[in-house]
Formats: structure tokens, C-alpha cells, sequence
């Protein structure tokens, strides 16, 4: 009787491994990869079986090969889906960028055609994308990442991905072997490096970020100083200001920055964006531009205007509209599902409360004050050239949106105008003249609306500040195209 007991408890330890085992095999398997992504040169199904889009054009097919149960794809998609087999075919305008497959057993896989070598999608063309289950990772040996970090306020990414901190600590648990870091704060010069975890022991890294150094540039008789650390006061302004905002308006000492009161202790932060003239488009700085950037023109906008510090958020949304139709949920994220329609009944409601006329920025006020205005510096992204530093992108977003204004801001203070959610403006879309233009305010009819600025889920190419998308009606909606504010002097 005792042996049978033993045998038992022993039989009972051995299932409870296996079941163990089970579970981290089901763990392990759930993220899907995209095997490849082509042109079918030889293959004419999106001709002999077309398909039109809101355009009358017709569709692009892409051909989704996967061994399981395909249950949507989101994107720029042309319902219905066809089934064929182990084949899912999947029609889309002209010009789409990517799609995002949803299965019942696996996680969410988003396809990135210019990962691919594919920018965008040709009309009539057919493709194929091989999706494939991945191997079990059981086994992989494992290591524990410590990061100290000053100032406590910085921003810490490892492989491109943030890691939240406490009291200038990060800590991640990473599989041995090389990986990539950056600590970046704000008024700081950013850090970034390599280390090589091993099995034996853990590893501790100390990264203690030194200030900025000012910058002066002449600039015909003014001096203009960048990247400044300073800490200004703000002060309630009882008289009504230059700009002819209400006394209710508080203004930030030094600065071009306004506080708007809402509802509810909820304020938006609206940043001056003086008047000026600059080119438009794909300027020599703006690598691998597309055809609609092109050609590059000069525009003058005549007026003072300002645009949001912030992309609206979704406690700002929900503060008017009392409902929430983001995807990802969080007071300090930024709205998004929201169409070019509904932006419009928000700023109605919001117009209302406030007695303010705030609106879309146009494409042009936009591309401006993602350059930086009169301060820009010629970057790439708004702000930087160095993506990581400014963008929640494909590479480093953790497939989410991320709160706003994690990131280091533009040359006028402005978060998030490259990545994290693309952003409506006014405009219908058109095609660039190379004509000089005065406050442009787009095509005059057509059924697109323009949205600008990249976003989480997007590669670094969508996030350039020249960059732009014009495949959304009035109606659409996605998770990720959100919008900022902009109002008038």
C-alpha cells in the first residue's frame, strides 16, 4: 500500500509537468509571422475576378494563405472576404499600405507590405501573403535586465520597446543574448546602447542622462534658442489677451501656449503657431517619398493659428460625448475609431461649451506645425531625425497606442505629430501643384478626407512630416486615426 501511494504522488507530479508543459507550449504558440509577401506576376485573379472600391477603380486582391480559421481582416478592406480553401481573399483599393488578420486561436498579425518591399498596393495587381505558426520557444534560457535610470522622469525602451519604470527603475526579463536600449527624457540628451545578457547572472546598467546644450542660430536679425531646459510659471490672466481669447484662458509665462478650460477640470493645451512661409511636400530631407508629396511647393499661410499640444484624448472625448469608441482604453490615450464626421459633432459640442470656434487643421497648417514653423530644423519627423526619440511607431509601440506626450516634443513644443495615431485634417484630398499657394485649403470636391502623421502601427516611412493618407471618407473609422485640434487667432 505504501508503494502504490508513492507511485501515485510521483504519477501526479509527472501530469502536473506535462500539463505544465502544455501550457507553456500553448503560451509560446500564439503569435503568428508572416512567412512572405509578393506580387503574383502570373497571376491575373484580381483582373478576371475584379472588384471596384468607393472610386469606381478597381481593386487590388490580396490572397491570404493560412493553414486555420481566418475570422476578419481590418484594414482599407472591400467586404466581402473570400474564402478558397486554405487561401483568404482579401480585396483593397489602390494604394493600401497594410491589413490586420484576426484568427480564432492566435494573436493579431499585421502586415506591413512595405516591410515587404511594397509600399503600396497597384490597382489589378494580385499578391500573396504566407502566414505560419511558430515554432515552440520552450526551453529558450532567460535573463533579468535592470535599468537605472536619471533623471526618473526619462522614457526607457528596450528592442524598440517601452519599458515602464518606478523611481528611475526598469526592469525586464529578456531571453539571453544581445538587445538594444535608449533612455530618453525630455530637455536631455537621449542614451542608447547594447548589452549582451548572459545565463549566469543577472545585469544592472546605471544611465545618468546630462542636460542639453543650447543652441544659438542666427537667423536675419534674431537669435532663436533651441532645446532649453526651463520651468515657467502659469498664471491667470484676468484681462482678455492679445490674441483675444477670454479671461478664463491661462497663459503660460513666456511662452505660446494657452490652457482652455472644458469641463470638469479637463483643459486643452493649444500651442501659437506664428505665420510663415515654407516649402511643402517631399523635400530633400524626407526620405523615400511617395508620389502625392510631390512636387514640392511654397505656401504662405497669412495667419497666427493654434494647433493642440496634445492629440485629443479620450477623457477630453468623454468629457463632451459621453461615450468611448476607442479600441484601446485609457483616460491619457488618444481618442481614436473616430471618423472625419464625428470629429466635427465633438467640435460642435466643444464650440458650444467653450464659445471658441475650433476646428481641423488644414493639411498645410498641419505639415507646418509638424515641421516646426518658422523654429524648424529641417528634421525628418517632427522633430528629430532620430525616430525613436519623437514616434511611437511599428518598431517600438508594443501593437497600442501609447499615452500622449511620452515623447520628446518638436522644435515647438508640439507631442505626437509623428506616430501614435494618425491625425484628420480639414482637407479633401488633391494632388499637389507645383504653383506657389496662400492658406490652401485642398481639393475642392472628392469623397477622401487627408490624414497625416503615421501611427503605432505603422513603419517610419508613414511617420515622416511630409507623408500623407488619403484613403478615408468622412465615415471612416479605424484604431489607428485619431485628431488634434486647431484653432484660429
Amino acid at each position: 500500500m505504501k508503494y502504490i501511494t508513492f507511485k501515485v504522488g510521483k504519477i501526479r507530479k509527472v501530469f502536473a509537468l506535462f500539463i505544465l508543459l502544455l501550457f507553456s507550449i500553448s503560451v509560446y504558440s500564439q503569435e503568428l509571422h508572416v512567412k512572405s509577401f509578393g506580387i503574383a506576376e502570373s497571376d491575373l485573379s484580381a483582373q478576371t475576378q475584379p472588384r471596384k472600391d468607393l472610386n469606381d477603380r478597381n481593386c487590388a486582391l490580396v490572397k491570404v494563405q493560412f493553414v486555420g480559421v481566418i475570422s476578419e481582416v481590418e484594414g482599407n478592406v472591400v467586404k466581402p472576404l473570400v474564402s478558397q480553401g486554405n487561401e483568404t481573399w482579401v480585396y483593397m483599393p489602390q494604394g493600401s499600405r497594410q491589413l490586420k488578420l484576426l484568427t480564432q486561436s492566435y494573436l493579431p498579425v499585421m502586415v506591413t507590405f512595405a516591410d515587404y518591399g511594397v509600399e503600396k498596393l497597384e490597382s489589378n495587381r494580385t499578391y500573396v501573403v504566407v502566414i505560419t505558426k511558430p515554432m515552440s520557444s520552450v526551453g529558450q534560457q532567460k535573463q533579468t535586465l535592470t535599468i537605472s535610470y536619471t533623471p526618473t522622469s526619462a522614457t526607457v525602451l528596450v528592442d524598440n520597446k517601452m519599458v515602464r519604470g518606478s523611481n528611475g527603475v526598469a526592469r525586464i526579463t529578456l531571453p539571453v543574448g544581445q538587445h538594444t536600449y535608449i533612455v530618453a527624457s525630455d530637455g536631455y540628451e537621449s542614451e542608447e546602447g547594447m548589452v549582451k545578457l548572459k545565463a549566469s547572472a543577472p545585469c544592472d546598467l546605471q544611465i545618468r542622462l546630462s542636460k542639453e546644450v543650447t543652441v544659438a542660430v542666427s537667423n536675419a536679425n534674431d537669435v532663436m534658442q533651441y532645446n532649453v531646459s526651463t520651468s515657467s510659471t502659469s498664471s491667470s490672466q484676468s484681462a482678455t489677451t492679445s490674441s483675444g481669447f477670454s479671461s478664463t484662458s491661462s497663459v503660460s509665462s513666456g511662452s505660446n501656449e494657452i490652457s482652455i478650460p472644458v469641463k470638469n477640470g479637463i483643459t486643452i493645451d493649444m500651442v501659437k503657431v506664428e505665420a510663415g512661409t515654407f516649402m511643402m511636400g517631399a523635400t530633400p530631407e524626407m526620405k523615400n517619398s511617395w508620389t502625392e508629396e510631390r512636387p514640392i511647393h511654397q505656401v504662405t499661410l497669412t495667419n497666427d493659428y493654434y494647433i493642440g499640444k496634445y492629440e485629443v484624448t479620450q477623457s477630453l472625448w468623454c468629457a463632451l460625448m459621453d461615450n468611448n469608441p476607442s479600441y484601446f482604453k485609457g483616460d491619457n490615450l488618444p481618442v481614436e475609431q473616430v471618423s472625419w464626421d464625428d470629429c466635427q459633432k465633438f467640435i460642435n459640442k466643444l464650440n458650444d461649451i467653450t464659445g471658441r470656434k475650433f476646428r481641423l487643421p488644414t493639411e498645410a497648417e498641419w505639415e507646418y506645425a509638424a515641421r516646426g514653423g518658422k523654429k524648424s530644423r529641417g528634421y525628418q519627423y517632427s522633430g528629430s531625425n532620430k525616430i525613436s526619440d519623437v514616434t511611437w511607431y511599428s518598431s517600438n509601440s508594443e501593437h497600442k497606442t501609447q499615452p500622449v506626450g511620452l515623447k520628446l516634443a518638436n522644435e515647438l513644443g508640439l507631442y505626437d505629430m509623428s506616430g501614435n495615431v494618425d491625425e484628420w485634417c480639414f482637407d479633401r484630398f488633391g494632388f499637389y501643384s507645383a504653383l506657389s499657394q496662400t492658406n490652401p485649403l485642398g481639393a475642392d470636391d472628392g469623397i477622401c478626407r487627408v490624414y497625416r502623421g503615421g501611427s503605432w502601427e505603422q513603419t517610419a516611412g508613414f511617420c515622416r512630416s511630409s507623408d500623407r493618407s488619403n484613403y478615408g471618407t468622412s465615415k471612416n473609422r479605424s484604431y489607428n486615426l485619431g485628431f488634434r485640434l486647431a484653432l484660429s487667432e
